[in-house]
This record gives C-alpha cells, sequence and structure tokens, in this order.
C-alpha cells in the first residue's frame, strides 16, 4: 500500500504539476481555466432553473477573478521595463514599434485593472462614473492588446543559419499558438463592451478553451518542452 502511495505521490506528472504551481503564470493559467469553466456552468445551472447551485459557481468566478486580480499588481512595471528594452533592442523599425505598442498596451491595461481591483474590495473609493470609466478602460484596452503584432519576431543572435532557421520555426509556432489563443480572447472584452451579445455561456466556453490553450504553452515552458 505505501508502495503504490509512494508511486502516486512522486509521480512525475505530480512533481510537474507542483512545479507548474510554483510560476504565478501557472496558477494564473490553472485559475482561468476554473473561472471560466465556472462562468459557463453557472450559466448552464441558471438556463435551467437551477439558481441556487449556479450561485455557487457564479460566486466561485467572481472570486477567482478577483484573486487574478491581486496576483498581476506590479506586473505593469514588468511590461514597462520590456517596452524600455525592445526600444533599445536591435530590430527592424516595425518590429519595435509592435513590440513597444503591445508591451505598452498591457501596462495600460494592468494599470487600470489594478484600480477596478481596489475599488471592487472598497480598498479604493472610487466615483461611480470614475470606476465605470475605468471598468470601459479596462475593456477597451483589453481587446487592443489581443491581437499579437504579427511582426513581433525573437530569432535571437544565433550566427548560425540552421540556428536562426530553427529559431524563426519556434517564433512562427509560438505566434500561431498565441493567435489562437487571441482568437478566442477578444470577443470577451468585445462582449464586455456590448459590440456583440453573447451570452455566458459561449463565452465561458471561450475563455476555457483559451485557458487550456496558455495553460499548455505555460506546462512545456515550465517543463522544458518545445
Amino acid at each position: 500500500m505505501a508502495a503504490i502511495a509512494s508511486q502516486v505521490v512522486l509521480h512525475p506528472v505530480v512533481s510537474q504539476s507542483l512545479k507548474m504551481g510554483h510560476t504565478t503564470v501557472g496558477r494564473d493559467k490553472t485559475y482561468r481555466a476554473i473561472q471560466y469553466f465556472a462562468r459557463f456552468y453557472a450559466w448552464y445551472l441558471l438556463s435551467r432553473g437551477n439558481k441556487d447551485e449556479a450561485a455557487r459557481w457564479s460566486s466561485l468566478k467572481s472570486h477567482l477573478g478577483t484573486a487574478r486580480k491581486l496576483m498581476r499588481l506590479g506586473k505593469p512595471m514588468e511590461h514597462l521595463q520590456s517596452a524600455a528594452k525592445a526600444a533599445l533592442a536591435p530590430g527592424t523599425p516595425v518590429e519595435q514599434i509592435t513590440t513597444i505598442g503591445r508591451q505598452l498596451g498591457y501596462f495600460g491595461y494592468l494599470t487600470f485593472d489594478s484600480f477596478v481591483w481596489a475599488h471592487s474590495i472598497k480598498f479604493l473609493k472610487l466615483k461611480p462614473e470614475t470606476a465605470a470609466k475605468n471598468a470601459r478602460l479596462v475593456g477597451q484596452i483589453k481587446a487592443l492588446k489581443s491581437t499579437k503584432p504579427w511582426g513581433e519576431k525573437d530569432l535571437g543572435e544565433e550566427a548560425e543559419r540552421e540556428a536562426k532557421l530553427s529559431a524563426l520555426y519556434n517564433s512562427r509556432d509560438a505566434l500561431r499558438h498565441q493567435l489562437y489563443i487571441d482568437m478566442l480572447d477578444i470577443w470577451l472584452p468585445v462582449s464586455n463592451l456590448k459590440y456583440v451579445n453573447l451570452n455566458d455561456g459561449v463565452l465561458g466556453i471561450l475563455g476555457v478553451i483559451s485557458s487550456v490553450l496558455g495553460w499548455q504553452k505555460q506546462w512545456a515552458s515550465v517543463n522544458g518542452r518545445k
């Protein structure tokens, strides 16, 4: 019995999962997948008339959303540094401009999002119109940043052609993977801004799929896979 328990506890998948959980990004991707599943499931239960059970899942969705905002505190400065580094790094003007624009977009989104979080937990008291304006800005910036610029690449400084080609393929695959995520995620802020009318069931499923794709990317990164 002890041997079986040891095999389960020390299984490589368990070790890799713990390694994933040790990273902020890993926890965020996991929480996000659960959050959007809860959004979908709450909608499903509500459509079946099960209000009490739907309320439980809706509460889980809301609290996970608040927790994820807390984990992102401090992230704006990281993106501001990335924008500064991109401005100093060698590269074509198009690559530099798109990279800087993307990082500044994240900086703006996360900065306003932190004000929304502080207001939601009643740590920062904003006027209703100011809180609504911040929420709209977060949605608009999120919609704009959801599309990753095609010119953004990181081919490294490899001297040999084969290494550069390999880096290009990796960059292409990463960009394609991110594009799939962005194509799903962009419907979330667009719907919040009332540009389209999608119910929580559809948005929940889209969020779950994009979260799983992001989770897979982080899992591969943490466990040394490409």
